[in-house]
């Protein structure tokens, strides 16, 4: 019974992640007939919605917008490719440059938090690799069981970022980029559905994150609890 509550947690958690990379790369096959990159795209959209001070570059750090550089930034296959992936990521990443350039409060709000829980995951993971060494030097329980709750609770608090930022990548694919490519006619009727999933894919990139989180906190629990 164990095991298969064990097989259904990791299913749970590591399914949406695995879907998520499954779509992307399905559909990141080249288009012969496509007319531009994504990045070419990204700036075509940026320049068509007049928003002013925003760039597009390659970066090997991920798909993402920084609302701090003012930058699009997109992955090598995205911003050379010519394929239906690398339209709707392009155009999910002008969503977010879209979100800031009307002053969307959730992404303001993620751009506040984003540095802080980056701060609180780092320290977090330090005080759970720190735990068992503390733990065998001291030989108390308390110094192991504080740590290994500092850790916890920095999990926690990156899990509900991730969580919080749903409602922000939902909008960035549905709510921007998506009547972006309709009204402009980027993609053919019969590319919409396809369209349609890799923007979900990338509207649920970071539930997919909170749900690895999700795994670590029952794992550090787990280990507190038997001890």
């Amino acid at each position: 019974m164990w095991l298969i509550l064990i097989a259904l947690l990791l299913a749970l958690v590591f399914a949406p992640t695995l879907w998520v990379r499954w779509v992307m790369r399905a559909h990141s096959d080249e288009i012969s007939g496509m007319p531009g990159t994504g990045g070419e795209l990204a700036e075509h959209l940026l320049q068509k919605y007049d928003v002013k001070g925003v760039g597009v570059e390659l970066t090997e750090a991920g798909d993402h917008y920084d609302p701090g550089a003012k930058m699009v930034r997109l992955s090598e296959s995205n911003f050379k490719g010519k394929s239906l992936t690398a339209v709707a990521i392009a155009a999910h990443e002008v969503g977010h440059a879209l979100q800031d350039h009307l002053g969307d409060k959730h992404l303001a709000a993620r751009t506040r938090l984003a540095p802080l829980a980056d701060r609180i995951a780092r320290i977090s993971s330090a005080a759970i690799w720190l735990a068992p060494v503390l733990g065998l030097l001291t030989r108390h329980p308390i110094p192991f069981s504080g740590l290994i709750l500092i850790g916890m609770s920095g999990l926690v608090a990156r899990m509900l970022m991730h969580l919080v930022t749903l409602p922000t990548e939902w909008d960035a694919s549905f709510g921007k980029a998506l009547p972006a490519l309709q009204q402009g006619q980027y993609i053919a009727p019969g590319e919409e559905h396809t369209i349609r999933r890799i923007l979900r894919a990338a509207a649920l990139t970071y539930f997919a994150a909170a749900l690895a989180d999700v795994l670590n906190l029952f794992r550090w629990a787990a280990l507190l609890l038997r001890r």
